[in-house]
């Protein structure tokens, strides 16, 4: 009689779900903390963007709340890094992170290069390939060139950058591949 307790399909169900919220809210809650410390907890529209943004999908009301009080708080240093790699085929990767603390962060981020093969490259050794532009979305790196990848490179960056985009400090990656 296997199979005929639906709680224990929901509950999977559940979970996954669940760990895909908790990834964007931690995002999103960072990206909170930053612009209320940027404004010192004051009302200002980088903020209210911030607010909608996650309110867009739902965050809850006390979650946003704490997340500006953790931003306001003078102890609370968080900031923005980029990262530059060469990943599968040559393709140019740029990866902006938003951390509390930049030795973890970059630590985690060339552990999850290595274990796939490739290492983070020089400062300014990706970025030269990309033009970073204030679009509606805020801004985004966009390629100059693009480069052409084989089919296992294609498959072999969709791991890498779905592993990396899994580590919570990671706000975006960017790729120049076609």
């Amino acid at each position: 009689m296997s199979g005929h307790n639906k709680w224990a399909q929901i509950k999977r169900q559940k979970a996954v779900t669940d760990a895909k919220r908790s990834q964007i809210f931690s995002k999103l809650s960072k990206n909170i903390s930053v612009e209320a410390r940027l404004s010192d907890g004051k009302d200002s529209p980088s903020l209210r963007a911030a607010i909608e943004k996650a309110k867009k999908v739902n965050m809850p009301k006390d979650v946003i709340e704490r997340a500006v009080k953790k931003g306001s708080e003078p102890s609370n240093q968080m900031e923005y890094i980029m990262y530059e790699a060469y990943g599968p085929g040559g393709a140019g990767i740029i990866i902006e992170t938003l951390t509390d603390s930049r030795n973890r962060t970059a630590q985690e981020i060339k552990h999850l290069l290595s274990k796939n093969g490739f290492s983070l490259a020089g400062i300014g050794s990706v970025s030269w390939a990309f033009t970073k532009e204030n679009t509606p979305q805020g801004m985004l790196w966009i390629p100059n060139t693009t480069t052409s990848l084989s089919d296992e490179d294609i498959l072999a960056l969709d791991n890498l950058i779905e592993e990396i985009e899994s580590n919570d400090d990671v706000q975006d990656v960017y790729t120049n591949a076609e």
